[in-house]
């Protein structure tokens, strides 16, 4: 582990043992480490998550919600996107032609079907 990433992930472990969440762990760690970027914080806070000397269930839960945050903001998603699929109807709508041949076709089948 580099020393730059090493002292991001003791910024963040010992931010967020002092009870600090959110923004302000992520600033906490800004301000104990100037350069570190959001890149670096998500990488110190997967190594937080495997350290198995690390079992703080209440540390851990604050560093992984600080991890999916900024690695959701590097990505581009925002947080209080919804779904694009709820405004999408649960069945395909066809075309009035489909459906009238549909309905042929399954007329035909019940002809064929009873002969």
């Amino acid at each position: 582990m580099s020393k730059k990433l090493e002292r991001v992930y003791h910024a963040l472990v010992d931010g967020a043992a002092e009870g600090l969440a959110d923004e302000d762990l992520y600033r906490y760690v800004t301000e104990q480490c100037p350069k570190a970027s959001s890149k670096r914080v998500v990488k110190a806070s997967l190594l937080a998550l495997s350290d198995p000397h690390l079992t703080d269930r209440n540390i851990l839960n604050v560093i992984y919600a600080l991890a999916i945050k900024y690695r959701l903001h590097n990505l581009g998603v925002e947080d209080d996107e919804e779904d694009d699929e709820d405004d999408k109807p649960d069945v395909p709508q066809i075309t009035e032609t489909a459906r009238t041949r549909l309905k042929r076709s399954t007329a035909d089948i019940a002809t064929v079907a009873q002969a």
